[in-house]
């Protein structure tokens, strides 16, 4: 437990300086969303029905600095957003004193976060990048079931676990430099600035631990908890350059320049708690 509290440590240390780096990176476009733009991609806004959310009540777990969580209020949800860094967590609520959108920011460990917060939600929501970083996915998901009131909908959009096995570092092709089945103990890895960072922004290089999940640990945590799976979506595009080779489309999408081999960059997942 002691090592494991170091492991989330560490990451939180970490995510503290990435969150400072990517509120000014041009990736996270906060200018645009100052000036009312929404962060949102088509696919949860269409699988979410965007408007059908208005009233609802919102948690929005690892929300990083808020821009989702804020755009789902431009969308008439009432949000919560809770994420493990207190740096992400400032710069949240600092965004939603400068647009006056409402929205009530937790800085929490997901797994501490039943101790800490006590409402239920119509909708639990989470998003892109976010397993990785959590070690026990059916605590994960018992705790999104403890949130969501009956007939509340919990819905998650993720990078894909099959690129997890691929090379991050790759400049022209998939490269295989890991196992889909990953061991129990994390990646270690260094961290010396943020993904959306310009290259010569770097910070101190600190120790971060990734979780690798296969898509049936996450469908079985999500069937342990009691929710029942309305779709699982698979797409070979995905809204960020996850690889340096990947060729940006018209839809603003990202895509692997060959159309004869597509590959699954993320899916989507839609639960239902019963009534």
């Amino acid at each position: 437990m002691n090592e494991l509290k170091g492991f989330f440590k560490a990451n939180e240390k970490m995510w503290d300086e990435n969150a400072k780096q990517n509120y000014k990176s041009k990736m996270y476009r906060v200018e645009e969303f100052l000036e009312g733009k929404t962060t949102l991609n088509s696919i949860e806004l269409e699988e979410l029905e965007g408007g059908a959310i208005k009233g609802k009540t919102f948690l929005h777990l690892q929300c990083h600095f808020g821009l989702d969580t804020l755009s789902w209020a431009r969308e008439g949800a009432k949000v919560t957003g809770v994420d493990f860094s207190e740096e992400a967590i400032r710069l949240a609520r600092q965004l939603a004193e400068k647009t006056n959108l409402q929205g009530n920011f937790i800085q929490a460990n997901i797994y501490d976060l039943p101790e800490i917060l006590h409402e239920k939600f119509d909708i639990v929501f989470t998003s892109y990048g976010v397993l990785c970083w959590l070690n026990d996915l059916n605590r994960w998901a018992e705790i999104i079931a403890h949130f969501l009131k009956p007939g509340g909908v919990f819905y998650i959009v993720e990078f894909h676990p099959f690129i997890w096995v691929f090379d991050w570092d790759a400049k022209d092709d998939f490269r295989i430099d890991k196992t889909y089945f990953s061991p129990s103990k994390p990646y270690k890895y260094t961290a010396d600035g943020s993904y959306a960072a310009e290259p010569n922004e770097k910070y101190e290089p600190t120790p971060i631990y990734e979780w690798g999940h296969k898509m049936s640990e996450v469908i079985n945590a999500i069937i342990k908890a009691g929710l029942d799976i309305q779709f699982l979506h698979e797409f070979p595009f995905s809204p960020f350059p996850r690889f340096a080779f990947l060729k940006q489309s018209e839809d603003g999408y990202w895509r692997y320049d060959n159309p004869d081999i597509q590959l699954p960059l993320i899916y989507s997942i839609k639960a239902v708690k019963p009534e």
